[in-house]
């Protein structure tokens, strides 16, 4: 299992840059303008894809060093294992176009970064795990956790099933949606800030794209991107403050 965790994290970067050469299909830039939507970010904010690559393969090389792991990295690597195939599989299959199977896809990959980034984080159950544990996974699952709702927004224009002259008004239920994730995964992951600053990133991305925008209703998706950026910031600083002042989780395996 270690040498095939270390393997799916090296095929990440792989598979994102051939998915990104035109080689299996339209670029997801491109993707992303053939359906625009109130809840894309800038291009530039997707280069966080850059860092959460390489930390994945540090992780992949530390954890495989581990030649007798407790219960817990044995967890982490099913869950990591699962998580970085299912990454992968998503970037083929949004580059094919194959947007149902992509969003179920991104939301199975979220499930399992969201119980490895927990079980490499400081939580009422155990304490934080060696940083290349909880950098990378935390990292990618803050990502992914704002990520999926881009693809929602995506699957909805592309089909057509609300209203692609006024998106304002199921733009800001899912934004809801991404705050009510946001936030309940920063207070059961105590506060993790690396988890918190890849979700910022994202959300002051979709600020900057959509205060330049065109579209009807982006100035407002610009200013709610940004709420929901503060607000991710204050729930963080919150729960670490509030954690200091609770009781210490006990060790475990």
């Amino acid at each position: 299992m270690r040498f095939l965790v270390l393997a799916l994290a090296l095929a990440m970067p792989l598979v994102g840059w051939l998915s990104n050469t035109g080689l299996l299909g339209p670029t997801n830039g491109e993707i992303s303008a053939r359906y625009p939507t109130l809840i894309v970010a800038a291009g530039y904010a997707f280069a966080i894809w850059g860092p959460i690559f390489l930390l994945d393969v540090v992780f992949g090389i530390a954890q495989a060093r581990v030649r007798e792991p407790g219960t817990r990295l044995q967890r982490i690597r099913v869950l990591t294992a699962a998580g970085f195939a299912l990454t992968s599989l998503w970037m083929v299959v949004f580059t094919l176009q194959w947007f149902w199977l992509a969003l179920a896809i991104i939301w199975g990959s979220l499930g399992c970064l969201l119980g490895a980034a927990w079980l490499a984080s400081q939580t009422r159950h155990h304490r934080r795990g060696p940083w290349w544990q909880w950098l990378p996974l935390s990292l990618h699952a803050g990502w992914v956790s704002l990520a999926v709702f881009l693809n929602v927004a995506q699957v909805v224009v592309a089909f057509e099933l609300l209203s692609v002259d006024r998106m304002l008004p199921w733009t800001l239920v899912l934004f809801a949606l991404a705050g009510t994730l946001l936030v309940t995964a920063i207070v059961k992951l105590r506060g993790n800030p690396w988890y918190a600053a890849a979700a910022v990133w994202g959300l002051l991305g979709v600020h900057a794209k959509q205060h330049a925008a065109t579209l009807p209703g982006a100035g407002v998706a610009a200013n709610v991107a940004l709420a929901l950026a503060v607000l991710v910031v204050l729930a963080t600083l919150a729960t670490l403050w509030f954690g200091r002042r609770g009781p210490r989780p006990q060790r475990t395996g």
